[in-house]
């Protein structure tokens, strides 16, 4: 049976989160979160609880543009 590839589908992958610490412009110290899988995905908070609790939501509507848009969506583990 073929997999519906929808939002909840994407939602609940296992993607690869890379987190990290910068500065901002006036040097305060800030949180980011990316998805290995899709380059162009940064959350920024300015804590790392914060950046972990919150960037689903980012992610969510990243998704629902890329599937709008019919874009190629990487899963983990491809490639």
């Amino acid at each position: 049976m073929a997999q519906n590839k929808d939002l909840d589908y994407y939602m609940n992958l296992n993607w690869t989160l890379i987190e990290g610490q910068d500065l901002d412009f006036d040097g305060n110290p800030y949180y980011y979160i990316e998805i290995k899988e899709i380059p162009s995905f940064t959350f920024c908070a300015k804590t790392l609880a914060r950046a972990r609790e919150n960037y689903k939501r980012q992610l969510k509507l990243s998704l629902m543009v890329m599937l709008e848009c019919g874009e190629y969506i990487p899963e983990p583990g491809e490639g």
